[in-house]
């Protein structure tokens, strides 16, 4: 056990990644996406303070809500066509596969909160839209606004600028020049390539928090919380809600967290793939690898990443389409939280 320490803390020392040496003297560990270590160390003394992994990523995900990480995530952000910001979130416990997630929430402002209601106060996965609300505010949280002036000046921006980007297609106005209301086109369309290169879809905008908790006796947990895509559809969901494409958690191989284009990344479940690779003996980089590369077979120009955390602690992250991708790890032997980058295909 001394060799390994001191080994470990040697290859730290010379600036060699310390992810990849995570073993079992590194649990507990928390890891989320993107460089917001303030919901790292919430979730940890959370972790620490009541040894519940489900404590920890609530927490985490909950700070990065009143934080509105990135300003995707909370409320303030993502106005949809209509000027209004709505929220989606998921929590999992890896030790009973249970799940409780929310969609297009309006009026609340702690989704991943709801979220952990619907796990543990219903029999249900997922709810959506005002009826999540009312369960919400049913549950003793409060209805509030979700929009800021901020979110309303992005909102008349977008509007003077004809309505672009938006993500509408075979309809009537010509969608990338006019803004609504639409009608379908009454002739058929052949489909463009899947190219979402002209959507704008990037960093600024596709941010989620996901967050990874393991205990020291292996016990995982992973979450999500989102405010979506700029200027979305009304009622649109993405992948952040959606079970083993926003997250995945099992106790028996690790956890796994996505974030980018939600639209594509739920079509391909790419948090369940990567855990489904790793409990075959698949590291978690290459698992991501794999999991990004089955996508980019379809959707060359698609923008994603994950982050992995195995049940022994190691730790695995991949990305395309960014420039490059930060996320955060949190463990006794990263004080305060690290921040990680790696580099995009």
């Amino acid at each position: 056990i001394e060799r390994r320490w001191s080994l470990s803390l040697l290859l730290c020392h010379k600036q060699i990644p310390c992810p990849v040496l995570y073993g079992l003297l590194f649990l507990p560990i928390v890891v989320n996406t993107w460089p917001w270590p303030q919901a790292t160390e919430a979730a940890w003394d959370k972790l620490i303070s009541s040894s519940s992994v489900l404590d920890a990523v609530e927490t985490g995900c909950t700070q990065c809500e009143i934080d509105q990480c990135g300003g995707s995530v909370g409320f303030g952000g993502s106005p949809d066509e209509n000027g209004e910001t709505t929220l989606d979130a998921m929590i999992m416990d890896g030790g009973n596969m249970n799940i409780g997630a929310v969609g297009c929430v309006r009026g609340i402002k702690n989704a991943i909160g709801v979220a952990r209601r619907v796990l543990e106060n219903t029999e249900h996965t997922l709810l959506v839209g005002n009826l999540a609300k009312d369960f919400a505010v049913e549950m003793g949280f409060k209805e509030e606004s979700l929009s800021t002036n901020h979110s309303q000046q992005m909102y008349n921006d977008w509007r003077k600028s004809n309505c672009q980007p938006n993500y509408r297609s075979n309809v009537t106005p010509n969608p990338k020049t006019s803004c609504g209301p639409y009608k379908p086109m009454r002739s058929h369309v052949q489909a463009e390539q899947n190219s979402r290169a002209n959507l704008n879809i990037n960093q600024s905008n596709h941010d989620t928090v996901g967050m990874i908790s393991i205990d020291e006796n292996g016990h995982v947990a992973a979450g999500t919380s989102t405010n979506g895509l700029n200027h979305k559809v009304p009622g649109r969901v993405g992948d952040s809600p959606i079970p083993g494409a926003g997250c995945y958690a099992d106790n028996t191989v690790g956890g796994a967290v996505a974030t980018g284009d939600g639209d594509v990344m739920m079509r391909f479940l790419p948090s369940f793939q990567v855990i489904e690779s790793m409990r075959h003996g698949v590291s978690p980089t290459q698992a991501i690898e794999d999991a990004l590369n089955r996508i980019l077979k379809y959707y060359p120009t698609f923008n994603g990443a994950l982050v992995a955390v195995s049940k022994d602690g190691y730790v695995g992250a991949a990305c395309t389409g960014f420039s490059s991708f930060h996320y955060c790890v949190r463990s006794h032997s990263h004080q305060p939280t690290a921040v990680f980058s790696v580099k995009c295909k």
